[in-house]
């Protein structure tokens, strides 16, 4: 885990409702050994929200390019049914919760994340409609700007 993803575990961990598995393994076929069972991905942190009843795949980024994230938000989408499947059969997410990408990048960054984002298809290889990502820009979590005890998901 690098720095950065630490600020965001903190910043999302401010919310009681929001409880996180970081380097959270989600493959899309099941087995013991992620490496013999096809597409896996570790995501940098799996939130789950009990007050809204939603899960948030975090994935966290500084990288200039943020290709590495988009090839990560590719792959997502081309198996966004499988994904969810695997987080209903492994990580025990209830099948009726909201599932959603929530990516955090430096603010530079962020519109022109977007503009590619925009260019992904917006249903997955089974026609299943792929929820849009949301977006955060690290500098607005850091931690003097909201309080530690008692974060309340604000619109970011």
């Amino acid at each position: 885990m690098d720095y950065f993803q630490g600020v965001v575990t903190d910043y999302l961990r401010a919310d009681r409702a929001m409880f996180i598995n970081t380097e959270c393994c989600i493959q899309l076929n099941p087995g013991h050994n992620p490496d013999r069972t096809g597409h896996h991905w570790y995501c940098d942190a799996v939130a789950v929200n009990f007050r809204t009843r939603e899960v948030f795949l975090c994935e966290v980024s500084y990288s200039k390019s943020l290709n590495a994230l988009l090839k990560r938000i590719t792959g997502w989408n081309e198996h966004w049914t499988q994904l969810k499947q695997a987080l209903v059969r492994d990580c025990a997410v209830p099948g009726d919760w909201h599932v959603q990408p929530w990516l955090f990048v430096p603010a530079e960054l962020q519109p022109g994340l977007e503009r590619k984002l925009a260019l992904l298809p917006k249903t997955d290889g089974q026609g299943a409609l792929v929820p849009t990502a949301k977006i955060t820009a690290l500098e607005n979590i850091l931690p003097w700007k909201y309080p530690s005890w008692n974060r309340i998901a604000e619109e970011n």
